[in-house]
């Protein structure tokens, strides 16, 4: 009997698929975690940070920019626990497309804004440039993160699975 590389390949993605999986939710729970704690100190920074885009009146930008951080720590620890998985990744891919748009809105329009995605953002000092392209590109693979849960939600440790009794990890021992 004759196995194909291909073959040995695609036997071993069931086996593989769920920690890989649980690398992405674990991932993105961090990044939830982290940019919600740096902002959560300082509201009000958050609210300027919002308002610097310049899509929205002040007081919108305001209120966004306040309950921002809340939301960005509650997906993180939906996320950490694994509970509703596939939901909390489709609001993380929603709210990342935003940032995304956000920010080639931003540099489109030529402002010179920090994101504050890890930090207060805000309008850029005097001769500070913008890196606008590498923010894009960091958010793009924090979207991958959340497609792949929207696809395949089943992680090993995780509440999803305690609460179904299903196994996230399947038995491949044939």
């Amino acid at each position: 009997m004759t196995v194909t590389a291909a073959r040995i390949r695609a036997s071993r993605w069931p086996a593989v698929r769920p920690w890989i999986g649980l690398a992405a939710r674990l991932g993105l729970a961090t990044v939830w975690l982290v940019a919600g704690a740096a902002k959560v100190g300082d509201l009000a920074a958050s609210g300027r940070a919002v308002n610097a885009y310049q899509v929205m009146p002040y007081d919108v930008a305001t209120v966004i920019g306040a309950a921002l951080p809340f939301v960005e720590l509650a997906l993180g620890l939906i996320l950490l626990l694994g509970l509703a998985t596939r939901l909390a990744a489709g609001v993380s891919a929603a709210l990342l497309v935003v940032f995304v748009t956000g920010i080639v809105s931003a540099w489109s329009r030529g402002l010179a804004i920090d994101c504050g995605c890890f930090g207060s953002g805000g309008q850029l000092a005097a001769g500070q440039a913008p890196s606008y392209l590498p923010e894009i590109l960091r958010d793009l693979g924090f979207l991958a993160l959340a497609g792949f849960l929207l696809i395949w939600p089943r992680t090993p440790v995780s509440v999803d699975g305690w609460l179904t009794g299903e196994p996230a990890v399947e038995d491949n021992d044939e």
